[in-house]
């Protein structure tokens, strides 16, 4: 006759109990981010698994079930590493305070600096990437995850672009040291670089104050950024988005939403003083054309009894409906077509 025997939970530490969920979790096909681990946490954990033979059903339900009971005393979550940290401050704490606090933890030996390029915008890559050398640039786009690296190389001019895609091809034999000390090297790069006191750039910036600008104060601007600088005057000329920019840059169908945000008088007005105005007559008619018919006829009949309006009061209007494009396209309500599109 066979007598059964209870098996009693085998006694584990950490890395075992580490171990043995790591491996029930893989076993149900269980998607698992251990390579957001550190490298020495990954390789303890896999040195582990490769010491271990059987674990008998009672030490398995016991671990799971203890893991389970930690998951349900969990109150509060933090971000992982310093850049997590960073994000979740930013707008808290000083920018030299962030930059101090970045030099620190890539002076860490433990420290991957990929795992902070890897978080970093696209924005903040790209100039890295035009200014390093071919090589260089083919180890990063290797390090990365491919979908970065295929957005990357396609900001990069054709030519590079080409070189780049080769030199990766050469990358089979470069040492993890080296693959690590080039993004040590990129990392101080960006952190030797001061922080910013604006998000924009100045054509960015002159743009958007030109906008709101009349007509005669923009022509003037853009006429002596011409004398000092033609290659800048043409860059603002492209940033600055005017009455006479709507038939090109808003969709017909988002029309209805900028009427709205437009007191009837001042549409009236501002449409008044785009008609008598050349290339400016096409964005009225352009306006009217993309709204109800029976209200751009009521408009019409405004705009016939309205007489002369003066030059600042037109002026003013149109601003106002440019006005209401931005706080559109701000709200995410309303994206404007690109000069490039």
């Amino acid at each position: 006759m066979a007598v059964s025997r209870a098996t009693a939970p085998r006694a584990l530490g950490p890395r075992e109990k580490a171990a043995i969920i790591v491996r029930f979790l893989l076993s149900e096909d269980t998607a698992l981010p251990l390579s957001q681990l550190p490298d020495h946490m990954q390789a303890a954990l896999t040195e582990q698994i490769g010491q271990m033979r059987l674990v008998d059903r009672a030490t398995l339900a016991q671990v799971v079930e203890e893991f389970l009971n930690e998951l349900e005393q969990v109150g509060l979550a933090f971000p992982g590493g310093i850049e997590a940290a960073l994000r979740v401050m930013d707008g808290h704490i000083s920018a030299n305070a962030a930059s101090r606090l970045r030099r620190l933890a890539g002076a860490s030996a433990k420290a991957d600096p990929w795992d902070r390029l890897t978080s970093l915008p696209i924005e903040r890559l790209i100039p890295i990437l035009e200014e390093e050398s071919v090589e260089v640039a083919a180890v990063m786009l290797s390090k990365l995850p491919v979908a970065r690296s295929a957005e990357l190389l396609g900001k990069l001019p054709g030519e590079k672009a080409r070189r780049v895609a080769y030199a990766v091809s050469l990358t089979g034999n470069v040492d993890p040291e080296t693959v690590r000390r080039i993004g040590s090297s990129l990392v101080m790069q960006l952190d030797a670089q001061p922080p910013r006191a604006f998000d924009n750039g100045p054509v960015e910036r002159v743009g958007a104050i030109l906008n709101v600008s009349g007509a005669q104060t923009r022509n003037a601007v853009l006429a002596g950024l011409e004398t000092e600088d033609a290659d800048f005057a043409a860059q603002v000329r492209k940033a600055t988005f005017t009455f006479v920019h709507l038939p090109a840059r808003i969709v017909a169908r988002d029309v209805p939403k900028i009427i709205r945000l437009v007191d009837q008088p001042v549409l009236v007005t501002a449409l008044t003083t785009a008609q008598a105005n050349g290339d400016q007559a096409v964005a009225a008619e352009f306006l009217l054309a993309n709204m109800s018919q029976r209200m751009a006829q009521g408009l019409r009949e405004e705009m016939a009894t309205i007489g002369k309006v003066k030059e600042k009061d037109g002026e003013e209007a149109m601003t106002a409906v440019i006005t209401a494009v931005r706080q559109l396209e701000v709200a995410g309500e309303l994206i404007l077509i690109s000069d490039k599109d």
